[in-house]
Parts: structure tokens; sequence; C-alpha cells
């Protein structure tokens, strides 16, 4: 019986998580695609497909550090347990989903974050469950990415304004390659 509902337990958690995952396919990944088909880059049919293999391999090639930091160092292991991280999900697809049908920016990984914050503080009912520094650290990335993708996106963007000027129209063709280049980048990086 115990075997049962242990199953089917591992089922809906195994549900929860790819919905939360296409959920935050289509949240997040238009972004990604949307330069590439709007550019002609690429049609949109294979554009998706191609965000979609990259961000399916990317665990694979790059591991999943960024998901161990936030289980190691966010919480303590004891505030973690199944129920935390199903309430985490759920949350996580309840604000993507109310953002999305209000045309919200947000992030899936900061909703799935907090959520996991959230469900944490409520089943312990304590925050000393939370490590402070860990916290710390990812709230500084969280701060600072922004601004460093402003800064380089400058720069890159003045350096590439200089080296193009007074170039043929073929340039553009360049850069619609650049720009898969970029797709394939963003997919495996998010």
């Amino acid at each position: 019986m115990i075997e049962n509902s242990m199953s089917t337990i591992l089922i809906v958690f195994i549900a929860l998580a790819v919905v939360f995952d296409f959920i935050n396919g289509f949240h997040d990944s238009s972004n990604i695609v949307a330069t590439v088909i709007f550019s002609r880059a690429l049609p949109p049919r294979v554009a998706l497909i191609l965000a979609a293999i990259s961000h399916f391999i990317a665990p694979f090639l790059f591991g999943v550090a960024v998901a161990t930091t936030i289980g190691d160092e966010l919480l303590d292991v004891s505030a973690i347990t199944m129920n935390v991280i199903m309430a985490a999900i759920i949350s996580g697809i309840i604000w993507n989903l109310i953002t999305w049908y209000f045309g919200i920016p947000s992030s899936s990984s900061h909703a799935l974050l907090g959520g996991l914050l959230g469900a944490a503080l409520m089943h312990s009912r304590s925050i000393a469950v939370i490590n402070t520094s860990g916290l710390l650290i990812i709230m500084i990335a969280l701060f600072l990415s922004p601004i460093a993708g402003l800064i380089v996106g400058y720069i890159v963007m003045k350096i590439t304004l200089f080296l193009v000027r007074g170039a043929s129209p073929k340039v553009n063709h360049l850069f619609r390659r650049f720009q898969i280049v970029t797709l394939i980048g963003l997919s495996l990086s998010h």
C-alpha cells in the first residue's frame, strides 16, 4: 500500500515538474526566439525546435550547478521536503500563468525561488531555515545581472556599430547567422 502511494506521489511530482517546465517554455522562451523569427533569420518552427533542443540538452552539457547552489546554500536541508518542493512548483505554475495572462514580464526562475522560500518558511515556521549568506549571494546575483547585462550590451553595441560603419548590406546576412548562435546560447543558458 505504501509503495502504491509513493508511486502516485512520484508520478504527481514528475507531472508537476513537466507542467512547470512546459509553462516555463512558453512563458520565457518566446523572448529568446522573437528576434530570430522577426528578422527572418529562421522560420518560427525551426527556431522553436532549435530552442527546445538546446533547452533539453543544457543540463547534460553544463550540469545543474544553479539548482545545486539553491538546494545546498539557500535553505537548511531539513526544510526541503517533497511537500515543500511540490508547493514551490505549484506556486511557480500559478504565478507564471497569472503573469502570462496579464502580460506582466516576470521570470519563472524567480517564481520558483520565491515559491521555494515561501513553502520552506511555512513548513518550518521559522526564518532560521534560510541560509542568509546563500540568500544574499542569490539576491546580489539577481540584482547585478540586469545591470551587468545593460553595461555589456551597451559596450558590445558600441563596438559593433564601430566595426560595421559603412559596411555593405551583406553584413545583415552575417548578423542573422549570429542571431542563430545567440538563440542557441540563450536557450542553453536558460
